[in-house]
């Protein structure tokens, strides 16, 4: 059973346009709105891929009812706590040739009541055949440390974390030595507090370090250079695939999807990677926040390559 965790859910709204004129009159050429929110596009990706979860975190007002009337069409089981205030909308420009400009707004406050209600429903749901995904920002009220007291309340019901998170909440879970990892290149430099462009042999130590630090899998992206994958048996690299991309919003959210289905139907480690690359890529084809088709995968699957890492 897989367990998406959406803390500062939003309706993320997608805008189409031929250059941003700062300033100056920019006229839209397209929208699309749909329910987002890096856990709620993770249990999207899974649906997409014929997979399940349940998705659960926080929703305020009419813009809450929304994305939770989205995911019921979508076919995706839902178990939300309602805050006060109204969940926010996330604005994403996105001109002809890729540069997206994102406008995020910051979400409703959620009291430490709320805080201790999500913990419980997710120490219910928790077993030995649960994988928890903690993705994304929070919300107002909450500590930096949520996604490490998550990881630490649903280890001892024996269940497994997926976590992709930046900043202070990726610092305070690894404390708590999450089961699988999916940083970004630049969340490691930070992480390790370089300031240059690491080289792939240097990320590849990073990695492995985050390996003895209790994790099963590292999956550490590099755009639209592909990734690096480790375990203990294997460290390899994936170039990225050649596509028509539209936007790079929702790549890294539909990786972690592929992982998380991965974990749920017992794929090897290659039939995992695979899986990672092709979904990643095919959501850069898509509009806004929306999967991309298992059929779109399975054709993207069979382009992947692997290498050793350097």
């Amino acid at each position: 059973m897989i367990i998406t965790v959406t803390m500062n859910p939003a309706i993320d709204k997608t805008i189409d346009i031929e250059r941003l004129e700062r300033g100056g009159l920019n006229r839209i050429q397209n929208v699309e709105m749909d329910a987002g929110g890096k856990g709620i596009n993770v249990s999207k990706t899974i649906k997409a891929l014929g997979g399940s979860s349940l998705a659960t975190g926080f929703l305020g007002g009419k813009a809450g009812e929304t994305i939770e009337n989205v995911l019921k069409e979508y076919g995706i089981p839902t178990d939300f706590i309602y805050v006060d205030g109204e969940t926010r909308t996330n604005t994403k420009v996105v001109e002809k040739m890729g540069e997206v400009t994102e406008l995020n707004e910051p979400g409703p406050k959620v009291t430490e009541e709320q805080v201790e209600a999500l913990l419980k429903k997710l120490e219910s749901y928790a077993s030995e055949d649960t994988l928890v995904v903690l993705a994304g920002s929070i919300p107002k009220g909450v500590d930096k440390n949520i996604y490490k007291v998550i990881t630490e309340r649903v280890h001892k019901k024996g269940a497994k974390v997926l976590m992709d998170a930046d900043g202070e909440l990726f610092v305070h879970a690894l404390e708590a030595h999450p089961d699988m990892i999916k940083p970004n290149r630049v969340e490691l430099e930070a992480y390790y507090k370089l300031d240059y462009r690491a080289s792939e042999s240097e990320l590849v130590s990073m990695g492995k370090k985050l390996l003895e630090n209790g994790s099963q899998l590292v999956a550490i992206s590099l755009g639209q250079m592909g990734a690096l994958f480790l375990t203990d048996e294997n460290t390899v690299r994936c170039p990225g695939l050649t596509v028509k991309a539209h936007s790079t919003v929702g790549a890294g959210d539909a990786m972690v999807a592929a992982l998380a289905y991965s974990w749920d139907n017992h794929l090897s480690f290659d039939e995992t990677i695979k899986l990672g690359m092709a979904t990643s890529a095919g959501a850069v084809t898509t509009i806004g926040t929306k999967p991309p088709t298992r059929e779109k995968v399975d054709e993207l699957a069979k382009q992947v390559t692997v290498v050793p890492a350097k």
